[in-house]
């Protein structure tokens, strides 16, 4: 499973103010936007109107992972700090490790959509502590001192917050928090007002990205995050089992089938770099538009969460703009020999072609 170094568990314990604990804060935030490139790198490379249910489940997943990264800002509004999403160094470097050097060795990339990514990048990132297999249930994992698992990441903020108390809670009010009716749910995105609110916030991200210890769903018939990419790297559907009176229910990947056709995937250069690329050519102005429009997405959440809240339909706006985006970039060929075509880059850039932001 996915783990990150104690040192992190131990300073969020001695976080005893609300400005110690501000930097965690903004660490989930850069957690859950660093899975955002990789996931919808997949996404994008499924071409128009092929693999439709695998789209779907990704699209799904993406969309909860914004939702993720907006917890995340909100609470570190609520308690007085300041999201940082359009600085130098938020957008990790791909290919590498995600923040805090989580992933004991894990490297995540940008690479189209292939069952090896999903099984082996994918369901590394979000493998729950607890995972609830087919049939049978695990027993705990033994405990290994020298890492932490993201679980215990967001167990050990909630304590934190609920130590500190309500009176860290100095701005409970949207704005400057963000809520948006429109895109997610009044009960996923809410105004963080106490440690109750913070900590009911946090487990939407925990058990929509692991599901519970007893369960692979996280609510009736939606797999958490984990499962989501199982059932596609296993061809079918999780589904519940009938099971024997008085027993705990087991669980299969024997739903509705889910094809995979591999023709329908475009074959991306992984991990492409506008520095790649010829001034000039169309490999280069689509890659560099690809990144800028990024960018400008970033700039836009930025300002959302910092002061500016009705950049936020902006922002998931620019979102949509990149699938459009996608498809252009993604039928230039890169490289004539391989059929290789050009991938995306999440660079964080403040000009396109010359022309300034």
């Amino acid at each position: 499973m996915i783990r990150l170094q104690a040192s992190v568990i131990e300073g969020i314990r001695a976080a005893d103010t609300p400005a110690k604990l501000h930097r965690y804060l903004q660490n989930a935030i850069e957690l859950e936007h660093s899975t955002i490139p990789p996931y919808l790198t997949a996404l994008l490379s499924l071409r128009p109107g092929r693999n439709r249910r695998i789209g779907e489940l990704l699209r799904r997943i993406i969309v909860q992972e914004m939702l993720h990264m907006c917890i995340a800002a909100n609470i570190l509004i609520a308690i007085g700090g300041k999201p940082a999403i359009n600085t130098p160094g938020f957008v990790p470097t791909y290919p590498g490790p995600l923040p805090m050097q989580i992933g004991n060795g894990l490297v995540v990339g940008i690479e189209a959509f292939s069952m090896p990514l999903l099984k082996n990048v994918f369901m590394a990132i979000e493998q729950p502590e607890d995972e609830v297999p087919v049939h049978v249930l695990k027993a705990a994992r033994e405990a290994e001192p020298e890492y932490a698992t993201i679980g215990q990441f967001y167990d050990a903020i909630q304590a934190q917050i609920r130590a500190l108390g309500a009176t860290i809670f100095v701005t409970p009010t949207a704005p400057p928090q963000v809520v948006a009716p429109h895109w997610f749910a009044p009960d996923k995105l809410f105004v963080i007002t106490d440690p109750d609110s913070a900590c009911r916030a946090i487990d939407i991200i925990k058990i929509e990205g692991e599901g519970t210890s007893t369960s692979p769903f996280q609510s009736p018939h939606d797999p958490a995050h984990f499962y989501q990419f199982g059932a596609i790297v296993n061809g079918r559907e999780v589904i519940t089992m009938p099971g024997e009176p008085g027993k705990p229910p087991s669980y299969a990947y024997a739903g509705a089938p889910i094809p995979f056709d591999p023709d329908g995937v475009w074959p991306l250069r992984a991990n492409c770099r506008i520095a790649d690329f010829k001034r000039g050519t169309d490999a280069r102005t689509r890659i560099e538009q690809f990144a800028y429009n990024y960018s400008a997405l970033l700039n836009a959440l930025h300002l959302a969460f910092n002061g500016e809240s009705d950049r936020f339909d902006a922002a998931i706006g620019l979102m949509y703009d990149l699938r459009v985006l996608a498809v252009a970039l993604m039928q230039t060929v890169a490289d004539p020999q391989t059929g290789e075509t050009v991938g995306p880059s999440y660079e964080l850039v403040h000009t396109q072609g010359g022309m300034q932001s």
